[in-house]
């Protein structure tokens, strides 16, 4: 049985250091490119960011494909649903808004209690 997949909330995408590589990054950050970077460096199992609106240009999510092409998970969750940089909002209030391809394929889903689908996704992964 693999271990579990630690979590590291932050509210900052940018408190993410090298140690923290195969985590589940609950940040409270908005998912533009700047925090994709931070992410892409840490090299998270899962990215979890606030979709801050998804504004111009879709600049609030632009970080899900560079994770994506960086071959890293990431999601948002609905800034109608969580504060944006509160971290612990992200966790226990967001819902889902926004996934890469990659975090599809874990088997998250928009639409959905984010909460939910960790402890899915986390359980069905310690216990195949």
């Amino acid at each position: 049985m693999p271990p579990p997949i630690p979590i590291r909330v932050v509210d900052s995408i940018t408190e993410l250091q090298p140690a923290d590589a195969g985590c589940i990054a609950l940040s409270g950050s908005h998912g533009g490119l700047s925090s994709a970077r931070y992410a892409i460096a840490a090299r998270p199992w899962l990215s979890v960011f606030n979709d801050a609106g998804v504004g111009r240009e879709n600049a609030g999510i632009a970080g899900l494909d560079a994770l994506q092409a960086a071959g890293l998970a990431a999601l948002t969750v609905s800034h109608t649903s969580a504060c944006i940089g509160q971290a612990a909002s992200t966790l226990h209030d967001g819902i889902v808004s926004h996934c890469n391809p990659q975090a599809l394929a874990l088997g998250f889903e928009t639409g959905k209690p984010l909460a939910d689908q960790l402890d899915i996704i986390t359980n069905t992964r310690r216990h195949p």
